[in-house]
């Protein structure tokens, strides 16, 4: 068998610098530990299931205090109910007599060596994960900054750290290192935009303009074309980390108050679900070009006075539609109140 070595066999691939390809590789190690310890967090559920206990059904996350704090008193030698029930945090949402049933069960010394051995793996996940972000947060240091990226982030408060979140300010690195406050878009977190620095750096200008950066996303319509007819326009499938980042930022969009989210909703009545979600993450990926070519702000206002526009100009096509058809349209007045 022969093996043709040819460049023109070979189809362009976009590789970043190697300070972005260093990043990248740590990224997706990280994503690699944030599964592995999920699966040690099923194998603890398993565990208490296989003994009875029903506290990871009572309690939303097993792995919170709540739940290490009667996970580790069970390990421990405790087994009365009520006593275990007692180092349930009090806001928990459950009733104290549901948490005491769910902590009744069968302790058998096998299930018990395994929540033990899975409970350890857990741990030992959740250390390499705080290693690697020590090792991110070194090298998105060393990361140029760009232009309004040194001044600090306006009303920017640090919240509490949620679940599998960064062990460091990855908000602040990434206003460094982009010159923009990409967080302050809505479905936009601080995973979602370092997903997109990993992928293709900080800086857009290999793409020659917005249309060129969401083809390369696929996330936009296709055009399979033959004899001047258009056979298919769906999008094309794909592999990318960051369309899947953004199809996901799109998915939160479904309860926000903002343009975007009321954007979503009204993609998702006409279209459906799927379409609705390739479309918010089409728009979002135009708003995250914009935002990183021209260093500039989030602004909400600018989709408010956009709205009024379009408003304007369908009640301009309304009145052409309705003259050439012999009818002239007549605003409606507000109904008087009486008295």
């Amino acid at each position: 068998m022969q093996y043709l070595h040819s460049v023109g066999l070979l189809r362009g691939s976009f590789r970043p610098e190697a300070a972005i390809c260093a990043l990248r590789a740590l990224s997706r190690h990280r994503s690699n530990l944030v599964e592995a310890a999920a699966v040690h967090v099923q194998h603890m559920q398993k565990a208490l299931t296989q003994m009875n206990l029903q506290i990871h059904h009572v309690l939303s996350d097993i792995t919170g205090k709540s739940g290490l704090a009667i996970v580790d008193a069970i390990l421990g030698g405790k087994r009365d109910p009520e006593q275990l029930a007692r180092l349930a945090d009090g806001r928990i949402h459950a009733e104290r007599k549901t948490v005491i049933k769910s902590l009744v069960g069968n302790y058998r010394s096998e299930h018990l060596f395994t929540l033990r051995q899975s409970l350890e793996a857990y741990r030992h996940y959740q250390k390499m994960l705080v290693d690697c972000d020590r090792e991110i947060e070194q090298r998105m240091s060393q990361l140029p900054n760009q232009p309004n990226g040194g001044q600090p982030l306006q009303g920017n408060k640090r919240s509490k750290r949620r679940k599998n979140q960064f062990h460091f300010d990855m908000g602040k690195e990434l206003y460094r290192v982009l010159g923009t406050d990409l967080t302050a878009v809505p479905g936009l977190s601080a995973l979602t935009v370092h997903t997109l620095v990993t992928e293709i750096g900080t800086d857009l200008r290999r793409f020659p303009n917005v249309a060129a950066f969401t083809s390369w996303l696929t996330l936009c319509p296709g055009s399979k074309k033959s004899g001047g007819k258009v056979l298919s326009s769906k999008t094309r499938k794909s592999n990318s980390r960051l369309a899947a980042a953004l199809r996901l930022a799109a998915q939160t969009l479904h309860k926000s108050q903002s343009y975007l989210g009321a954007y979503y909703r009204r993609m998702r009545a006409r279209l459906g679900a799927p379409q609705a979600i390739t479309a918010a993450a089409h728009k979002l990926a135009r708003m995250v070009y914009h935002l990183i070519s021209t260093r500039t702000a989030y602004d909400e206002s600018v989709f408010a006075q956009e709205e009024q526009k379009q408003a304007i100009r369908h009640q301009h096509r309304l009145h052409k539609q309705a003259l050439a058809l012999g009818f002239q349209l007549v605003p409606l007045t507000p109904p008087e109140v009486v008295h």
